[in-house]
């Protein structure tokens, strides 16, 4: 009976801590601006498998998105005129859908005059690997492969945000 009661709150306490071990390790895995930003390989809608480790000495914006998301429309745009005016100076633009269906996404993007890379990660592996939580989301990696700017959402205006961080990014 006593082995039963002590074996019971073992089995308790182990559980316990293989939670707060798991929930630990998540914590230490999080995306952090400074650090070095997740490698990743895909293949962009034109057929070209990218790395991102690869495309160390550029600046690379990550832009997830999804067709059902309003504010990903409007931004898509931006992000074009962004490329546009700035891949001279090193900047590139991916967007990346996240959506495990990714005709809705292309569907959405036939309204569109894009020119810069598009990705699907159907699996939404990406995404969570990029701890992404809202639509759309904006990481910028600087040209040492650095995450160092993280946007969440888009409004009007946040063009100039993205101006200034990349205007920032290109002066390092």
């Amino acid at each position: 009976m006593l082995f039963s009661r002590f074996s019971g709150k073992c089995l308790i306490l182990g559980a316990l801590l293989l939670s707060i071990l798991s929930i630990l390790s998540m914590q230490a895995h999080a995306l952090t601006i400074g650090d070095a930003a997740p490698d990743f390989t895909l293949k962009n809608q034109q057929g070209t498998n990218l790395n991102l480790a690869e495309q160390r000495g550029e600046i690379i914006l990550i832009n997830f998105w999804a067709s059902w998301c309003g504010p990903c429309r409007k931004e898509m745009p931006v992000l074009q005129k962004l490329q546009d005016k700035y891949q001279d100076l090193g900047v590139q633009v991916w967007g990346v859908n996240v959506e495990q269906e990714n005709q809705a996404g292309k569907d959405f993007l036939a309204d569109l005059d894009l020119s810069f890379s598009i990705f699907f990660d159907q699996t939404n592996s990406l995404s969570k690997t990029y701890q992404v939580e809202a639509m759309p989301t904006t990481v910028m990696i600087d040209r040492n492969g650095k995450v160092r700017f993280v946007f969440q959402g888009y409004q009007d205006g946040y063009e100039k945000k993205y101006a200034a961080a990349i205007k920032q990014l290109i002066r390092e």
